[in-house]
């Protein structure tokens, strides 16, 4: 492994590097990805390989250009109606955190999509990764650079930490800007829907397209009816398995009253989702037990701060040593449903 910096030289060759069959991570604007040639299978196997992650799970083809979509997606198949919706997404959205489930070409090798005959599409607006991708073969397959399940990465020592040897290079950007997956929006099997939540809301995308569906994170639809697998089997697109992005301390999600009413506890430390919601619970069980962290997301609620630096203090916290991590969730709005998805997937062992 050897660490690059965000420099063209070293871009460039990180670039070589993936079209000789390499594995780079590198920053985007929501995560660090562990990027190789969306073309070469032998490539893409050594993410699976590296991240020991499932062969069902398939992975997300970033781009570096609208101009690659039709070489990469069969849109020949989809009606005149799902096709403009994509040219209104594309035009407004892209580059960012939004991706699109379309129908694969036959270029894609099936080892990327998991024998699906769709695929995850995103044009990520980082400038690094925009351009090693288009310094390379022009698309690159990259789920979250980490081991599979574990915290996502928003930082190049985060990288280093859970993958060790199996990666090649890493470039090093910095702490990425949103913090947070992208949204996965599917476009080819019925009328639109969310799979998963993330840096792109749903007032964003309903803004342009009218409403779309959502798809509900396990364990919320109907608390009654157990989910006995976290494995299901063909998933239909990334991020989607039960336990996921789960740090190694053991995770509670609480609403705002359970979180503001449970007592404090030694060795367990709360992530509040804001200061108010910190400061009722202060108030009502000051002074805490040794020790007890206390981490806030945003002191005034914004739900893109708190998805910036989700990751980033639950990765704070998992280094702490402590017994347990409770955690609140967040408002329903914007990017509350990105954060409440990583949060609940992270608590389901």
């Amino acid at each position: 492994m050897r660490l690059l910096s965000d420099t063209d030289a070293d871009i460039s060759l990180a670039a070589q590097s993936l079209k000789a069959g390499g594995l780079v991570a590198f920053p985007t604007e929501t995560v660090y990805g562990l990027g190789a040639d969306a073309f070469n299978p032998s490539a893409v196997a050594r993410i699976f390989e590296a991240k020991k992650r499932p062969y069902f799970d398939p992975l997300i083809i970033h781009i570096a250009g609208t101009a690659s979509l039709e070489r990469i997606a069969c849109l020949s198949t989809l009606d005149a109606t799902v096709l403009k919706k994509i040219e209104i997404l594309t035009d407004r959205l892209w580059p960012g955190p939004l991706t699109l489930i379309l129908p694969k070409s036959s270029l894609i090798p099936d080892i990327a999509t998991s024998g699906l005959k769709s695929l995850a599409l995103r044009f990520p607006a980082h400038p690094v990764a925009r351009k090693l991708i288009s310094l390379s073969t022009g698309a690159v397959a990259a789920p979250s650079a980490n081991r599979f399940g574990c915290l996502s990465p928003t930082r190049a020592a985060h990288v280093r930490e859970q993958l060790e040897d199996g990666v090649d290079f890493i470039i090093d950007g910095g702490r990425t800007g949103l913090g947070l997956e992208s949204t996965i929006l599917d476009l080819c099997s019925g009328p639109p829907r969310i799979l998963r939540p993330g840096g792109c809301a749903r007032e964003a995308i309903e803004e342009l397209i009218g409403r779309v569906e959502v798809s509900p994170t396990p364990g919320t639809a109907d608390p009654s009816a157990a989910e006995s697998e976290a494995f299901p089997p063909r998933p239909s697109a990334p991020g989607l398995l039960k336990s996921h992005y789960a740090p190694r301390t053991p995770l509670a999600v609480y609403a705002k009253p359970e979180m503001i009413a449970a007592p404090p506890e030694a060795g367990a430390a709360c992530l509040f989702f804001d200061g108010a919601s910190r400061d009722a619970w202060l108030a009502r069980y000051s002074p805490l037990p040794a020790p007890c962290p206390v981490y806030t997301l945003s002191e005034t609620g914004d739900t893109l701060e708190a998805a910036a630096v989700l990751f980033d203090m639950l990765h704070s916290l998992d280094h702490l040593s402590l017994k347990a991590i409770r955690a609140e969730l967040a408002p329903e709005v914007k990017l509350g449903p990105a954060i409440n998805d990583r949060l609940i997937r992270a608590a389901a062992r």
